[in-house]
């Protein structure tokens, strides 16, 4: 019995023993270049004692009121990668779960753009389709980290769950087809905005007959009029038409860099009065090479639309350039350092990252009761609309 007790550790050593066992397993190998197609992690930088005030302010700020990213190019992104996993971190991409989570992103509008070498008619509506399928079958496999939301409501209750929202659109006025059947059906699956430009019937000249009357059918379904990219005739009507807030999901301010996506400061004072957003763009072409740059943008947005009118639109894995200090979605709480150091209040901050796209989209939910209730599915045609 005595050499049996001499086999067995005494607790001490068998402490000690559980001790070596937790050092050893909670050793995590380092990232090499090597590792294929995981996501670095970032090198410290050594910060100056106001940008770590600043930095430490902001994070604090987006923990109750998170970035809702007003562009994110992921879905075309994707399609073109033969394998990726957002939950471990992708270096082919500039968005992930982990750095969407460091940037403290509560929702996304993820785009279902078609380059303009795409076909139009029915080639058009199956790629939207094929996009939206991809979405939802993204958003399922990571259902810890993404969840498919459409409303404000929505986005809260995703937020409150420790999810990010994602809102399918906008997309390609295109993928409707010229039919306001294809609008309600692409709706009925999940789209929430739609890009005004690039048809005969929302085009240089503005929109058409029919083209009011897709604005009209929006209006009644909750979809929301996207018009970055859209003509000064384009824009003015629909938000003559609209009885919703409109969208300009990547535009900056044509009297800082010039720019054919982005505002003039006469179109920038009337989304004010209508009650829009433009979301500001985190992109070198459109809004400089720098961090500066794009805090300039939204203060000039701020000034011109008003602190309600304006916030953020990342554009990443959208293929554009963006500031050197912003290359990826983890690096929103670095802009909004920027903005304190700037002396934006809190109040005008969460306006900015959160609450000016509550704003929105409640307002395009509550003008789609209001539409129902007075007006049915319209069963209007280009054809007969516009000869």
């Amino acid at each position: 019995m005595a050499d049996l007790q001499d086999e067995l550790d005494s607790p001490a050593e068998a402490g000690a023993d559980d001790e070596r066992a937790a050092r050893t397993h909670d050793v995590r190998p380092v990232p090499s270049p090597t590792d294929d197609r995981r996501t670095p992690e970032p090198a410290p930088e050594p910060l100056e004692p106001e940008l770590r005030d600043a930095l430490e302010r902001a994070e604090a700020l987006l923990g109750t009121h998170p970035v809702a990213d007003g562009y994110s190019g992921l879905p075309g992104a994707l399609r073109e990668l033969p394998w990726y996993d957002l939950e471990l971190g992708d270096s082919g991409l500039e968005t992930d779960l982990p750095r969407l989570r460091a940037g403290r992103v509560g929702m996304q509008f993820w785009s279902l753009q078609m380059p303009d070498a795409e076909p139009d008619g029915d080639r058009a509506v199956s790629s939207a389709l094929e996009q939206l399928d991809l979405v939802k079958h993204v958003v399922a496999r990571y259902p810890d980290g993404l969840r498919v939301a459409r409303d404000a409501s929505e986005t809260t209750d995703a937020r409150n769950c420790g999810r990010i929202a994602t809102l399918i659109g906008p997309a390609s006025a295109r993928a409707i087809g010229d039919s306001l059947g294809a609008l309600r059906s692409l709706h009925t699956l999940g789209l929430s905005s739609l890009t005004l430009t690039g048809t005969s019937w929302a085009g240089a000249d503005g929109l058409s007959t029919f083209g009011e009357e897709v604005v009209r059918e929006m209006n009644r379904l909750g979809v929301l009029a996207d018009l970055s990219g859209a003509s000064e005739a384009t824009a003015y009507r629909v938000l003559a038409v609209s009885k919703a807030p409109a969208l300009w999901t990547r535009s900056g301010a044509r009297a800082l860099r010039e720019h054919p996506a982005n505002l003039s400061d006469e179109l920038l004072a009337s989304v004010g009065a209508a009650k829009g957003l433009c979301l500001v763009p985190l992109t070198a072409d459109r809004t400089g090479p720098k961090l500066g740059d794009v805090a300039d943008h939204l203060e000039h947005v701020r000034r011109v639309a008003g602190a309600e009118c304006v916030g953020i639109s990342g554009m990443y894995d959208t293929r554009s350039g963006h500031p050197g200090e912003l290359t990826d979605a983890s690096r929103y709480p670095r802009l909004v350092a920027e903005l304190f150091r700037r002396g934006w209040s809190e109040a005008e901050v969460m306006a900015l990252t959160w609450g000016n796209v509550q704003r929105v989209l409640r307002g395009a939910d509550f003008t789609a009761r209001a539409a129902r209730e007075r007006r049915g599915a319209s069963t209007a045609t280009i054809g007969r609309l516009d000869g």
